[in-house]
Protein backbone atom coordinates (compact mmCIF):
# COMPACT_ATOMS: atom_id res chain seq x y z
CA UNK A 1 0.00 0.00 0.00
CA UNK A 2 2.84 1.99 0.50
CA UNK A 3 4.60 1.38 -2.62
CA UNK A 4 6.42 4.51 -4.09
CA UNK A 5 4.67 6.27 -7.08
CA UNK A 6 6.81 8.96 -8.38
CA UNK A 7 6.85 10.16 -4.86
CA UNK A 8 3.59 9.26 -3.28
CA UNK A 9 2.27 6.58 -1.83
CA UNK A 10 0.00 4.25 -3.80
CA UNK A 11 -2.68 4.00 -1.70
CA UNK A 12 -2.19 7.46 -1.31
CA UNK A 13 -2.98 7.93 -5.30
CA UNK A 14 -5.98 5.26 -5.12
CA UNK A 15 -7.67 8.33 -2.46
CA UNK A 16 -6.68 11.14 -4.91
CA UNK A 17 -8.79 9.18 -7.46
CA UNK A 18 -11.72 8.03 -5.46
CA UNK A 19 -12.20 11.75 -4.14
CA UNK A 20 -12.89 13.09 -7.17
CA UNK A 21 -16.04 11.10 -7.98
CA UNK A 22 -18.90 13.07 -8.10
CA UNK A 23 -21.40 10.49 -6.35
CA UNK A 24 -19.44 9.60 -3.41
CA UNK A 25 -20.14 11.95 -0.48
CA UNK A 26 -16.90 11.25 1.79
CA UNK A 27 -13.90 9.07 1.38
CA UNK A 28 -11.92 7.29 3.87
CA UNK A 29 -9.03 4.58 4.25
CA UNK A 30 -9.84 1.93 6.43
CA UNK A 31 -6.39 -0.19 7.10
CA UNK A 32 -5.23 -2.35 10.07
CA UNK A 33 -1.58 -0.84 9.74
CA UNK A 34 -0.59 2.02 11.98
CA UNK A 35 2.52 2.68 9.60
CA UNK A 36 0.01 3.09 6.66
CA UNK A 37 -2.64 5.05 8.46
CA UNK A 38 0.62 7.60 9.92
CA UNK A 39 1.81 8.00 6.11
CA UNK A 40 -1.72 8.40 4.69
CA UNK A 41 -2.43 11.34 7.36
CA UNK A 42 0.73 12.92 6.41
CA UNK A 43 -0.61 13.13 3.02
CA UNK A 44 -4.22 14.70 4.38
CA UNK A 45 -5.93 11.71 3.15
CA UNK A 46 -9.28 10.56 5.89
CA UNK A 47 -8.63 7.81 7.47
CA UNK A 48 -9.29 5.38 10.35
CA UNK A 49 -7.44 2.20 12.12
CA UNK A 50 -8.94 -1.64 11.92
CA UNK A 51 -8.39 -4.74 13.77
CA UNK A 52 -5.61 -6.76 12.44
CA UNK A 53 -7.90 -9.93 12.93
CA UNK A 54 -10.61 -8.89 9.83
CA UNK A 55 -9.68 -11.11 6.81
CA UNK A 56 -10.73 -8.34 3.72
CA UNK A 57 -11.48 -5.27 2.65
CA UNK A 58 -15.22 -5.58 3.03
CA UNK A 59 -14.81 -6.79 6.49
CA UNK A 60 -12.99 -3.43 6.88
CA UNK A 61 -15.32 -1.43 5.55
CA UNK A 62 -18.17 -2.76 7.90
CA UNK A 63 -16.27 -2.32 10.64
CA UNK A 64 -15.55 1.30 9.43
CA UNK A 65 -19.37 2.02 8.68
CA UNK A 66 -20.24 0.76 12.27
CA UNK A 67 -17.57 2.67 14.03
CA UNK A 68 -18.30 5.91 12.59
CA UNK A 69 -22.07 5.35 12.58
CA UNK A 70 -21.96 5.99 8.20
CA UNK A 71 -25.90 6.37 7.88
CA UNK A 72 -25.10 6.20 4.27
CA UNK A 73 -27.81 3.65 2.18
CA UNK A 74 -24.93 2.84 -0.22
CA UNK A 75 -21.04 2.42 0.88
CA UNK A 76 -18.58 1.87 -1.91
CA UNK A 77 -15.28 -0.38 -1.40
CA UNK A 78 -12.60 0.85 -3.63
CA UNK A 79 -9.84 -1.50 -3.40
CA UNK A 80 -6.62 0.57 -2.37
CA UNK A 81 -4.37 -1.23 -4.66
CA UNK A 82 -6.17 0.66 -7.61
CA UNK A 83 -3.92 3.83 -7.92
CA UNK A 84 -5.19 4.52 -11.25
CA UNK A 85 -8.99 3.90 -11.11
CA UNK A 86 -11.05 6.18 -12.96
CA UNK A 87 -13.32 8.37 -10.67
CA UNK A 88 -16.03 8.01 -13.57
CA UNK A 89 -15.99 4.59 -12.70
CA UNK A 90 -16.89 5.05 -8.98
CA UNK A 91 -19.56 6.99 -10.51
CA UNK A 92 -20.81 4.05 -12.86
CA UNK A 93 -20.75 1.44 -9.86
CA UNK A 94 -22.79 3.81 -7.86
CA UNK A 95 -24.93 4.72 -10.59
CA UNK A 96 -27.16 2.05 -10.81
CA UNK A 97 -27.98 1.59 -7.01
CA UNK A 98 -29.59 5.37 -7.15
CA UNK A 99 -31.59 4.63 -10.13
CA UNK A 100 -33.04 1.10 -10.88
CA UNK A 101 -36.33 0.22 -9.49
CA UNK A 102 -35.37 -2.27 -6.71
CA UNK A 103 -31.92 -1.40 -5.44
CA UNK A 104 -29.20 -3.99 -6.04
CA UNK A 105 -27.73 -6.04 -2.95
CA UNK A 106 -24.53 -4.63 -4.72
CA UNK A 107 -22.54 -3.53 -7.97
CA UNK A 108 -19.24 -4.20 -9.33
CA UNK A 109 -17.42 -3.24 -12.66
CA UNK A 110 -16.09 -4.96 -15.77
CA UNK A 111 -13.57 -4.22 -18.49
CA UNK A 112 -12.65 -5.78 -21.76
CA UNK A 113 -9.11 -7.67 -21.55
CA UNK A 114 -6.09 -6.15 -22.44
CA UNK A 115 -4.74 -9.07 -23.82
CA UNK A 116 -6.49 -12.41 -24.32
CA UNK A 117 -3.14 -14.39 -24.77
CA UNK A 118 -1.75 -13.25 -21.62
CA UNK A 119 -4.18 -11.70 -19.11
CA UNK A 120 -6.86 -14.31 -19.54
CA UNK A 121 -4.88 -17.00 -18.08
CA UNK A 122 -3.37 -14.73 -15.48
CA UNK A 123 -4.36 -15.67 -11.95
CA UNK A 124 -3.94 -12.64 -10.57
CA UNK A 125 -6.80 -11.15 -13.24
CA UNK A 126 -10.02 -12.15 -11.98
CA UNK A 127 -12.27 -13.03 -14.52
CA UNK A 128 -16.03 -12.71 -14.23
CA UNK A 129 -19.53 -14.06 -16.47
CA UNK A 130 -22.59 -12.40 -16.74
CA UNK A 131 -26.45 -12.97 -16.99
CA UNK A 132 -28.26 -12.18 -19.81
CA UNK A 133 -30.08 -9.22 -17.01
CA UNK A 134 -26.42 -8.10 -16.16
CA UNK A 135 -26.61 -9.48 -12.81
CA UNK A 136 -23.04 -11.64 -12.11
CA UNK A 137 -23.24 -15.73 -12.92
CA UNK A 138 -19.24 -16.35 -11.30
CA UNK A 139 -16.03 -14.69 -10.81
CA UNK A 140 -13.28 -16.67 -10.86
CA UNK A 141 -8.89 -16.75 -11.19
CA UNK A 142 -9.04 -19.47 -14.09
CA UNK A 143 -9.79 -18.75 -17.33
CA UNK A 144 -13.72 -18.37 -17.54
CA UNK A 145 -16.06 -19.64 -19.12
CA UNK A 146 -13.71 -22.34 -20.89
CA UNK A 147 -13.58 -22.14 -25.25
CA UNK A 148 -13.28 -25.00 -26.90
CA UNK A 149 -11.23 -25.23 -30.62
CA UNK A 150 -12.30 -23.17 -33.04
CA UNK A 151 -13.92 -19.90 -30.46
CA UNK A 152 -12.48 -17.14 -32.11
CA UNK A 153 -11.36 -14.00 -30.49
CA UNK A 154 -15.06 -12.00 -30.94
CA UNK A 155 -16.93 -15.05 -28.96
CA UNK A 156 -14.38 -14.21 -26.61
CA UNK A 157 -14.77 -10.22 -26.24
CA UNK A 158 -18.57 -10.88 -25.84
CA UNK A 159 -18.00 -13.44 -23.04
CA UNK A 160 -15.73 -13.13 -20.70
CA UNK A 161 -14.43 -9.90 -19.34
CA UNK A 162 -12.05 -8.50 -16.65
CA UNK A 163 -13.58 -8.14 -13.60
CA UNK A 164 -12.57 -4.89 -11.05
CA UNK A 165 -12.49 -4.90 -7.56
CA UNK A 166 -14.42 -2.24 -6.87
CA UNK A 167 -17.92 -2.91 -4.64
CA UNK A 168 -20.68 -0.37 -4.23
CA UNK A 169 -23.13 -2.11 -1.50
CA UNK A 170 -26.56 -1.63 -0.14
CA UNK A 171 -25.67 -0.77 3.23
CA UNK A 172 -27.42 -3.75 5.28
CA UNK A 173 -26.21 -6.33 2.29
CA UNK A 174 -22.37 -5.48 3.56
CA UNK A 175 -23.51 -5.40 7.41
CA UNK A 176 -24.94 -8.75 6.60
CA UNK A 177 -22.61 -9.93 4.04
CA UNK A 178 -19.67 -9.26 6.88
CA UNK A 179 -21.44 -11.08 9.36
CA UNK A 180 -21.37 -14.60 7.48
CA UNK A 181 -18.40 -17.03 7.95
CA UNK A 182 -16.39 -17.40 4.84
CA UNK A 183 -17.13 -19.49 2.09
CA UNK A 184 -16.11 -22.71 0.24
CA UNK A 185 -15.65 -21.43 -3.19
CA UNK A 186 -14.73 -18.18 -1.47
CA UNK A 187 -11.76 -19.76 -0.08
CA UNK A 188 -10.75 -21.77 -2.77
CA UNK A 189 -10.35 -18.49 -5.08
CA UNK A 190 -9.33 -15.87 -2.34
CA UNK A 191 -12.45 -13.66 -3.79
CA UNK A 192 -14.95 -12.43 -1.31
CA UNK A 193 -17.51 -11.86 -3.89
CA UNK A 194 -18.20 -15.41 -4.32
CA UNK A 195 -19.66 -15.04 -0.28
CA UNK A 196 -22.38 -13.24 -1.99
CA UNK A 197 -22.98 -15.37 -4.77
CA UNK A 198 -23.05 -18.45 -2.19
CA UNK A 199 -25.03 -16.37 -0.07
CA UNK A 200 -28.10 -15.99 -2.44
CA UNK A 201 -27.31 -12.19 -3.14
CA UNK A 202 -27.05 -10.58 -6.40
CA UNK A 203 -24.20 -8.46 -8.14
CA UNK A 204 -25.19 -6.12 -10.93
CA UNK A 205 -22.27 -5.93 -13.27
CA UNK A 206 -21.42 -2.68 -14.30
CA UNK A 207 -19.64 -2.03 -17.52
CA UNK A 208 -16.76 0.79 -17.37
CA UNK A 209 -14.94 1.80 -20.70
CA UNK A 210 -12.27 3.14 -18.41
CA UNK A 211 -9.83 0.46 -17.67
CA UNK A 212 -7.67 -0.01 -14.63
CA UNK A 213 -4.26 -1.59 -13.65
CA UNK A 214 -4.34 -2.93 -9.85
CA UNK A 215 -1.72 -3.83 -8.55
CA UNK A 216 -1.22 -7.37 -7.07
CA UNK A 217 2.55 -8.06 -8.19
CA UNK A 218 5.73 -5.97 -8.17
CA UNK A 219 5.50 -6.78 -11.94
CA UNK A 220 2.02 -4.42 -11.78
CA UNK A 221 3.68 -1.47 -9.94
CA UNK A 222 6.16 -1.42 -12.56
CA UNK A 223 3.31 -0.87 -15.09
CA UNK A 224 1.53 1.55 -13.21
CA UNK A 225 4.74 3.39 -12.82
CA UNK A 226 5.31 3.38 -16.62
CA UNK A 227 1.85 4.75 -17.21
CA UNK A 228 2.21 7.82 -14.37
CA UNK A 229 5.71 8.89 -16.06
CA UNK A 230 4.01 8.85 -19.67
CA UNK A 231 1.43 10.94 -18.39
CA UNK A 232 3.81 12.89 -16.61
CA UNK A 233 6.15 13.28 -19.52
CA UNK A 234 2.88 14.55 -21.76
CA UNK A 235 2.20 17.77 -19.62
Amino acid sequence: MLFDLLGVPLVVRTYRQAIQSKLAEDVIIACDDKSILKTVEKFNCKAILTPKSLKSGSDRLAFATRKLNLKQEVIVNVQGDEPLIDPRSIDFAIHPMLTMDMMPDCTTLYTPFFSYSKEYKDSNTVKCVIRRDGYALYFSRSPLPFFRTGIGELTQKETAFRHIGLYAYKRETLLEFTRLKPSRLEMAESLEQLRLLENGFKIFCVKTPYPSQAVDTLNDAQKVLKILKAKKEKR
